[in-house]
C-alpha cells in the first residue's frame, strides 16, 4: 500500500488507513479516490497535486 502527501500542509493519505471521515475506508486505493477530492486538512490542494510519500 502506498501513501500520498499534500504539498501544502503535509497531510498524508495512507491507502492502508484510508480516510474514514472522508468516506474512504481502510484499504481504499488512491486510484479509487475521486480526482476532484480536496485535502481534508487545508482544502487547498486537490488529489492531482498530491505527491507519493516515502
Amino acid at each position: 500500500m502506498a501513501t500520498y502527501q499534500c504539498p501544502v500542509c503535509d497531510y498524508v493519505y495512507d491507502e492502508a488507513k484510508g480516510a474514514p471521515r472522508e468516506g474512504f475506508p481502510a484499504g481504499t486505493s488512491w486510484a479509487s479516490v475521486p480526482d476532484d477530492w480536496c485535502c481534508p486538512d487545508c482544502g487547498v490542494r486537490e488529489k492531482l497535486d498530491f505527491e507519493p510519500a516515502s
